[in-house]
């Protein structure tokens, strides 16, 4: 009995690790402001895009005394308790210490236009690489994934009781509902890296939210690694 209350403590503690929209939304706006445009502005001064035109990060994290087998474990389980969508591994390669993850997350930002509404949602690469006492994180991510519904703005002429935007469950491609679009925006080719645009409030906040889950990716693994996920997984047992 002891020990099932202890792994469904475990479980939930793991569940804990999953940042949602509305949390990262809050710890945006806690170290940015929530002034989006603002805030995208003075990020993108100390921002760069590498060679493929995607905004990268990327931090070695220190582990003194840890091996590359311990490291190897503690980011194995950190990455298949956090990413719950089996296909979120795309390798895991315990030879060559290189674990790689793509998940999708909703809904950070949303935008309503004169003629059309956004949601926005990102799909980073991230990238750990293990060697005997660090750990080498890689965020990746080059585009916006956007439903745009063109029902949705302002002054759309469509009632609003007809209105669809919500709908971004909605399976990429289905085309059954006419008013929703997928789109896919490159960030190098939007604000704040491209002053003139026309999406620049959409963009602006999307930005700031990419950052901020970079920071918040970063601060998970770094936990992992120093302390594990639940905080039982050494060798005393």
């Amino acid at each position: 009995m002891l020990a099932a209350i202890l792994i469904f403590c475990g479980v939930n503690s793991v569940q804990a690790q999953v940042m949602k929209s509305a949390d990262l939304e809050k710890y945006a706006k806690k170290k940015y402001g929530d002034k989006w445009l603002d805030a995208a502005r003075n990020l993108a001064s100390g921002l760069t895009l590498d060679k493929n035109q995607s905004l990268s990060y990327q931090e070695v994290i220190e582990a003194p005394g840890k091996s590359r087998q311990q490291l190897y474990v503690a980011l194995n389980y950190w990455a298949t308790a956090t990413f719950k969508d089996k296909q979120a591994i795309t390798l895991n390669d315990k030879e060559a210490g290189c674990i790689i993850i793509s998940s999708t997350i909703s809904d950070i930002a949303n935008h309503t236009g004169t003629l059309n509404k956004y949601s926005v949602s990102i799909t980073p690469i991230i990238r750990l690489d293990i060697k005997e006492g660090r750990v080498r994180v890689t965020y990746t991510v080059q585009n916006y994934d956007i439903l745009k519904d063109i029902s949705g703005g302002w002054l759309s002429l469509a009632d609003s009781d007809d209105r669809t935007y919500g709908d971004s469950k909605r399976k990429k491609d289905d085309k059954t509902n006419a008013n929703l679009y997928d789109e896919q925006w490159e960030i190098a080719k939007h604000y704040p890296f491209v002053e003139s645009d026309k999406q620049k409030r959409t963009c602006a906040k999307a930005l700031v939210m990419t950052h901020a889950y970079s920071n918040a990716i970063i601060d998970k693994v770094e936990e992992a690694v120093k302390n594990g996920i639940v905080g039982n997984e050494d060798d005393d047992w």
